[in-house]
């Protein structure tokens, strides 16, 4: 499944630390594509057991975190937990399948 990350239009360089909770039943190969994020900032992607994240080359795969991570199996108890461990959650999107996510970014 590819990521697709760019910033919302207001915001011309996303410049802020994110953090991805990216779960699936099966393993996955998520590959991320981004467009507009500065380098530098720390982000952490969390990948359901067996899955991985591939970066592009040139990317921000310096300053990004991946971690495996066993989740809760509903959809309900993964989004008490993401808001328990972050304190907000500003997006939830569940795809039952997909190639592409486009996700902006921002304020």
């Amino acid at each position: 499944v590819t990521l697709h990350l760019n910033p919302i239009s207001s915001v011309h360089i996303h410049q802020k630390p994110l953090v991805f909770i990216l779960n699936s039943p099966l393993p996955l190969v998520w590959k991320l594509k981004t467009e507009r994020l500065a380098p530098g900032i720390r982000r952490v992607f969390f990948v359901s057991l067996g899955s991985v994240v591939q970066f592009e080359k040139g990317n921000f795969s310096l300053s990004a975190e991946t971690e495996e991570k066993l989740f809760p199996e509903r959809n309900e108890h993964l989004l008490q937990w993401a808001q328990k461990e972050y304190g907000a959650v500003t997006s939830f999107t569940e795809l039952k399948i997909s190639r592409n996510i486009y996700i902006k970014v921002g304020e």
